[in-house]
């Protein structure tokens, strides 16, 4: 079965699967809902104040893309639990074993969990809407598209480490280890300019602070800006190294 064919056959039952389940896209729209729904309006008041770094009038539009960014480390990359739990039951085996190619078997599941965040996405902004957030729509277009790179990179490089580690009890806190200071680093919540110099230096050395300054730039309208064209890059950067990281992990455990 050639490659594309056999990624939605992949992509498909793995869609049939989150269907059924709901309950962790669900879950994992939580936090930033509660984080939009509390610490939004404080952050208005912020800006309001006039924080340097933090836009009168355009908080909303700061502070959603962090929001995003939360939502694709505590969601793709924490994807793949799902393979390991294939692995325990021995369903993952028995697709080892058609003609499928190993590529497949791991696209599929990335094309899954990036139409899941994508999802989100749409929820998250729908609400943020709700509460004030009011942007360009080709602002809004481009943040579906960071969104997605990110999907994608951090997908296939938490399936092939789920591979690598199999088993929850060191995946899940190996990747907190990892997330949490870039999410922390990354600014979602004040701009790194108001950071004392060692953290904003240690701020530029992480990739998803130039993703989300691009992305708020995206949504002021400057869509020309270098700070855009650099975000996109860093992005895309990023997605290419993890996919090809996690295919490379994805084939070698099923050599």
């Amino acid at each position: 079965m050639s490659l594309i064919p056999a990624s939605l056959l992949i992509f498909a039952r793995q869609m049939r699967l989150s269907l059924r389940s709901p309950a962790w896209p669900v879950i994992g729209l939580f936090q930033p809902a509660l984080y939009l729904a509390f610490l939004g309006p404080l952050l208005v008041r912020v800006a309001g104040a006039g924080v340097d770094g933090l836009p009168a009038g355009a908080a909303w539009r700061f502070f959603v893309p962090g929001l995003l960014i939360q939502l694709g480390l505590f969601g793709p990359l924490f994807a793949g639990l799902s393979i390991i739990a294939d692995l325990r039951s021995g369903v993952f085996e028995r697709m080892r074993v058609t003609p499928v190619s190993r590529f497949a078997l791991l696209a599929g599941r990335v094309m899954r969990d990036t139409v899941v965040l994508l999802v989100q996405t749409a929820v998250l902004l729908a609400v943020a809407y709700a509460f004030g957030l009011r942007a360009p729509a080709l602002g809004l277009l481009l943040m579906f598209l960071f969104v997605a790179a990110i999907a994608v990179g951090l997908s296939a490089l938490s399936h092939g480490l789920g591979l690598l580690v199999r088993n929850e009890e060191s995946f899940t806190p190996l990747l907190n280890a990892a997330a949490i200071p870039l999410l922390l680093l990354s600014g979602i919540l004040l701009p790194m300019t108001l950071a004392p110099q060692w953290l904003d230096i240690l701020s530029r050395l992480t990739p998803f602070r130039y993703v989300i300054d691009g992305m708020r730039t995206a949504l002021y309208g400057d869509y020309g800006s270098s700070v855009v064209v650099a975000g996109a890059g860093v992005a895309l950067a990023t997605a290419a190294c993890c996919l090809a990281l996690g295919a490379r992990l994805f084939a070698r455990r099923n050599a």
